[in-house]
């Protein structure tokens, strides 16, 4: 639906750098991420989401769930929390999601972050870029005051994008993965470090349009 402004201002957001661009999670693109989902997330040897994230499950339940779970971040939105799921397409592909969660923005003004690439897609600087893109959005966008990470021990490559974009290491937390628990590095970028290396060629459509519905001033 490219042009036409949507009922629903969530997604009409666009985050566009020079690389790729982050854009709203609509049916339509949700749809054209169908097959990137069924064909896996994970390698055998991967394991780099906490329980319950449904990459790990068989197809087609797999599919079906990730499904659900866009659907209910997307249906769940009022000030006390929120999550905008965004997808990640480059060259006019998507190949991945990217989502901004807040809890109780309009008092803390802190967001989390949450994506996941395509395998084929990895390994080219996307995952750092479209990292860099969802903080433009946090913090020039929404004026969060600090964004924050979690990654396991052994997610090498989440955990040197968090270091590259200038996060402080912010002590350790704990989760399940396939049942077991497991150490997450975390991570705090306030918003004086992320103004310190901010970019000039990142720019941001639809924002304003959805302080509204998140409960933002």
């Amino acid at each position: 639906m490219s042009g036409v402004s949507l009922p629903y201002p969530p997604l009409d957001v666009v985050v566009a750098t020079p690389r790729l661009k982050l854009r709203g999670a609509t049916d339509e693109a949700l749809e054209e991420l169908v097959p990137v989902v069924r064909e896996g997330i994970v390698r055998a040897d991967e394991l780099p989401f906490d329980d319950p994230i449904s990459h790990y499950e068989e197809s087609p339940t797999r599919e079906w769930r990730w499904l659900r779970a866009v659907w209910m971040a997307r249906a769940r939105v009022e000030p006390s929390f929120w999550r905008l799921p965004l997808v990640v397409e480059v060259d006019g592909r998507v190949v991945g999601m990217q989502d901004l969660i807040a809890e109780d923005f309009r008092t803390f003004g802190v967001v989390t972050t949450f994506s996941w690439l395509a395998a084929q897609a990895r390994g080219k600087g996307t995952g750092r870029e479209m990292r860099a893109a969802i903080l433009h959005l946090a913090f020039a966008g929404f004026g969060a005051r600090e964004a924050t990470s979690e990654a396991f021990l052994d997610n090498d490559a989440s955990n040197a994008i968090s270091l590259s974009l200038g996060y402080e290491d912010n002590g350790l937390n704990w989760a399940t993965r396939r049942g077991e628990p497991c150490q997450l590095r975390r991570w705090l970028l306030p918003r004086s470090r992320w103004e310190a290396t901010r970019r000039a060629d990142i720019t941001l459509s639809g924002v304003e349009e959805c302080f509204p519905v998140f409960g933002i001033s």
